[in-house]
């Protein structure tokens, strides 16, 4: 400043700083003491709260609860912080009673107009609606007498093991397949059904499995109407030409029952011929005569420890069929000259079997090679040759694209049928 000596402007900042530091002092000084006003009000308020609280649980005979002044500071916090659960739990359940109510329109709106669909709006209608049922003029109409199989398809397949199956031979006719196999026991001049002797049961028998299901098939299939009566008022059925099969889509079309003997060959055999009498009389099985063969809706043939002499001794009427084994009339070692290429023929044998794995092999990397593929082909070539039909047990059955690999191979070889346990699979196939 002009006109101030140096000592009087030292003397003036030093009572300027004094001035704003006391003035600061004073200044932290009312802050504090606004501060501690505040905070005993805030005790004087919560105390008051608290008398009240106390007055009113006394008076109404409760224990009086005291506010923490931690609670009383973070109650109003929680209560936000609660808030957005709550929000989620009513934006759910918004959600839910939408989609409730939406599937509640959408099934009245499809049965709405289901039902209205179902209400005849013409004779027409009316007649279609009320077809077969009891009570109307068309009751009797409804009914055919082959529609036992009606629609279903024959297919070349083999069921294997069909006894363990849901419902034996059932199961494989509604699949379609053309050839049943069963493993037969003798137990007491009686034959029993099953695996192994263990699963062998009284009631699940040759007969009551089998024959006595495809006699009652086989009936209704060839209607009293197609038969004529003789002299003696009996029925007499017709000939073998005019009987129709199993299938509806393919009447002629032979059944297939192979019977696996499991016990002694010469002792089963006999009891086997004699259980098939009823089948026999109504002219229902394949059979030879004079050297001819006449086909008939089932074709019975011996697997297992069938005896071929037996079989081959019946030359004059034979209606029991050998499965002939492929490596007997097969090989580099027989000629062709061997009287095994010509011993089983179609007068005596249907099959010639043997197991894929041992007489083909197994594949390699999930294919067959070409020279497997050129064996295939030369057995049904031989095979075909005598008449016969090719059948290969123990097929790759996983995994599953080797099998369908196989079953490709051997249904456009020309195999007689395809042995199978999975009907679903085979069913499923485009043939």
């Amino acid at each position: 400043m002009k006109g101030t000596s140096p000592r009087r402007f030292c003397i003036a900042r030093f009572w300027t700083r004094k001035s704003s530091k006391r003035f600061d002092a004073r200044s932290i000084k009312f802050r504090r003491s606004e501060s501690t006003q505040s905070t005993v009000a805030t005790d004087d308020s919560e105390a008051q709260l608290q008398m009240d609280t106390d007055s009113n649980s006394s008076d109404l005979g409760l224990t009086p609860v005291k506010l923490s002044q931690k609670t009383a500071k973070h109650g109003y916090k929680g209560w936000q912080q609660r808030q957005p659960t709550r929000s989620w739990l009513c934006l759910s359940a918004a959600v839910f009673l939408t989609s409730l109510i939406l599937t509640l329109l959408s099934l009245l709106v499809y049965f709405n107009i289901h039902l209205r669909a179902q209400i005849p709006r013409n004779d027409i209608q009316r007649l279609i609606t009320s077809w077969g049922k009891p009570g109307t003029p068309t009751e009797a109409r409804s009914h055919y007498p082959t529609e036992f199989s009606r629609g279903i398809i024959p297919i070349p397949c083999h069921s294997h093991n069909d006894y363990e199956r849901q419902v034996p031979l059932y199961d494989a006719l509604q699949a379609g397949c053309i050839s049943v196999e069963a493993d037969v026991w003798l137990r007491d001049d009686n034959l029993l059904v099953g695996h192994t002797q263990n699963s062998l049961t009284a009631a699940r028998t040759l007969q009551s499995l089998y024959l006595e299901p495809l006699l009652s098939i086989l009936t209704r299939q060839n209607a009293p109407e197609k038969t004529s009566e003789t002299s003696s008022g009996q029925t007499s059925f017709p000939f073998a030409a005019n009987v129709s099969g199993i299938f509806e889509t393919n009447t002629s079309i032979s059944l297939t029952l192979l019977l696996d003997i499991k016990t002694d060959g010469q002792a089963t055999l006999p009891v086997i011929e004699r259980q098939l009498e009823p089948l026999r009389t109504k002219g229902w099985l394949t059979h030879t005569s004079d050297s001819t063969l006449i086909p008939g809706p089932i074709t019975i043939t011996g697997s297992g420890n069938t005896p071929f002499e037996l079989i081959q001794m019946e030359k004059g009427n034979r209606d029991i069929f050998f499965d002939a084994p492929l490596a007997q009339f097969w090989g580099e070692d027989i000629d062709a000259s061997s009287t095994n290429r010509t011993v089983f023929n179609p007068q005596n044998s249907l099959y010639a079997s043997a197991p894929f794995s041992e007489i083909i092999g197994k594949p390699w990397h999930g294919v067959l090679r070409p020279a497997q593929v050129d064996l295939i082909r030369a057995h049904v070539q031989a095979a075909a040759a005598q008449g016969l039909k090719v059948r290969y047990w123990d097929t790759p059955a996983w995994p599953v694209k080797l099998r369908e690999h196989v079953w490709d191979v051997l249904v456009k070889e020309g195999v007689g049928v395809l042995n199978v346990d999975d009907l679903e699979a085979v069913k499923s196939r485009k043939w």
